[in-house]
């Protein structure tokens, strides 16, 4: 099965900005991995949150904003 990140910009709408990556990978840990790489190109893009998808089934969401 594949995996990918579903993204989400303010209040749950799509993000706006540039382009976003549309990745997919072949193990949890390789797409956890590669957005440990990226996510500080997704915040400049207007991605405030993310889901975690195994084909189409979501995994978890988390979010991209700091803890305060």
């Amino acid at each position: 099965m594949a995996w990918t990140w579903r993204y989400y910009g303010a209040e749950g709408s799509g993000p706006t900005g540039q382009d976003l990556p549309s990745e997919t990978f072949t193990s949890r840990g390789d797409a956890e991995s590669w957005l440990g790489e990226n996510w500080q190109e997704l915040t400049e893009g207007g991605v405030n949150r993310v889901a975690l998808l195994e084909g189409d089934k979501e995994v978890y969401e988390m979010s991209l904003e700091p803890v305060e």
